[in-house]
């Protein structure tokens, strides 16, 4: 038995808040916000099923073997363990960039909390409505502790998976029905699981291999707990602890933050984007707000003059300024605004070689500049920004989006995240027959009495 000695810490109310929860706590919106989560991961886990990053840690995984509990997506194959299913399957959905960001430190949660608790869920036979909360739950606990590091996690080159794995461990022990004493120990060893660079992430596949170590890592952390492995229950907060290294110090005033008003607001309602284009969040309001700005002044490629960005904390140009291959194409702001300005319009299309190799798109990166950041309304603005286009005739044409669509504190769409798993999971193979079944699992998870049957319908 693990020994009640949490007292009271910052892991230790989180985990009482999260294991005392049932789902009839959770406003609706979380739940079906939860659930087109599932969907997302699942889509862009299709395409990235396509790349060869994710090919080979997919046979890393199947040739170490081991216990068969729960299923690889796609192509079928024996089971594996839980946690290393739920590696690769995190790993396939980050690898495509087109998964989920939390808007604040563009951490990707759901990818973590949907690998991890899909897999966990066939293995213990669990329900729609335990994963929907296992999920909720999962991403308010590892918001939350996010809020704790800004600034600080960023600015000092760390990896978002340092707060991805915080969702899989939560979401992990509700499915495996930690107790509070248990939850705060698997919290405290997902404070110390994982490391990951920001530099190493930028334009080598290291990214995804963050992802699948946040997703295999705090299953492992749920499962040690479980079982009666301790941790540092003051890890958090401790003078030394993961405040102190990641962020400003377990003094600063955000710290307070982490525990305050919990169950009345969430975080999924108002930090979570699902990626409704490919690419980076960062860039997405970029192209909306050039295509924006594209449209209203009838602007063609040959005319533009200039494309101007400003956005708040940006004073540079980010990421490579002609990117060639898709990791570039990503993480270039300067690819977002032109394709914006040349098509007037940003789709999954945009992540194609044929696109990439636009001479049309391709020849507005030059063009590409940056002003000031705003100084007016910074509140509003959640990864937004202003677009200007200036015109070799003289026009000038501006748009401002304060959040990206796909972002929660807008409002998403079903027909929106639809759209996206139509668009990408027939990449993976799967069926036209299975991809109308298993989106319709998804829609209806709350109903579905074991999540084995959507699984199923995956491999």
């Amino acid at each position: 038995m693990i020994p009640n000695n949490t007292g009271s810490t910052l892991a230790g109310d989180l985990a009482g808040f999260v294991t005392r929860q049932c789902i009839g706590d959770l406003p609706p919106t979380t739940i079906e916000y939860a659930a087109m989560l599932i969907a997302s991961t699942v889509a862009s886990a299709s395409l990235g099923s396509t790349l060869e990053s994710a090919k080979i840690m997919r046979v890393l995984e199947l040739q170490r073997g081991g216990v068969p509990e729960a299923s690889l997506w796609f192509g079928g194959g024996p089971k594996l363990p839980v946690a290393a299913a739920a590696r690769i399957n995190a790993l396939m959905s980050d690898a495509s960039a087109s998964d989920d960001s939390d808007l604040r430190n563009i951490t990707h949660p759901g990818t973590t909390l949907a690998a991890c608790s899909l897999a966990i869920a066939e293995n213990t036979g669990a329900s729609g409505e335990d994963v929907l909360a296992a999920i909720v739950l999962g991403y308010e606990a590892a918001g939350r502790i996010n809020s704790g590091v800004i600034p600080g996690l960023r600015e000092k080159g760390y990896h978002g998976c340092i707060i991805a794995i915080f969702a899989g461990a939560v979401a992990s022990g509700r499915l495996l029905k930690l107790d509070a004493s248990q939850m705060t120990h698997a919290i405290g060893l997902a404070a110390t699981s994982i490391g990951g660079i920001m530099a190493a992430a930028r334009t080598s596949v290291a990214r995804e291999y963050h992802a699948g170590l946040a997703a295999m890592l705090g299953v492992n952390a749920a499962q040690a707990a479980k079982l009666g492995y301790t941790a540092e229950a003051g890890i958090l907060e401790s003078p030394v602890g993961f405040f102190h290294i990641y962020g400003e110090g377990p003094k600063a005033p955000q710290v307070a933050r982490v525990t305050a008003d919990l169950g009345k607001r969430w975080d999924i309602l108002t930090e979570m984007a699902i990626k409704l284009v490919p690419g980076g969040n960062p860039y997405h309001a970029l192209a909306e707000a050039a295509a924006n700005a594209a449209r209203e002044g009838d602007v063609a490629p040959e005319n533009v003059e200039s494309i101007t960005l400003s956005q708040p904390g940006v004073t540079t140009l980010a990421g490579p300024r002609h990117p060639t291959d898709l990791i570039g194409v990503a993480h270039s702001a300067a690819y977002f605004l032109s394709a914006g300005v040349a098509d007037r319009a940003f789709s999954w299309a945009h992540a194609s070689e044929e696109k990439i190799n636009d001479p049309r798109i391709r020849s507005l990166f030059d063009t590409v500049r940056i002003a000031p950041p705003p100084t007016e309304h910074l509140e509003r603005f959640k990864q937004g920004c202003i677009v200007t286009i200036r015109t070799r005739d003289g026009g000038t044409f501006s748009s401002t989006v304060y959040a990206p669509r796909g972002a929660a504190i807008n409002g998403i769409e079903w027909a929106d995240v639809e759209a996206k798993y139509r668009a990408l999971t027939p990449f993976a193979k799967i069926s036209p027959a299975n991809i109308e079944a298993s989106l319709g699992l998804i829609r209806g998870l709350r109903s579905v009495k074991e999540v084995a049957e959507l699984v199923d319908l995956l491999r």
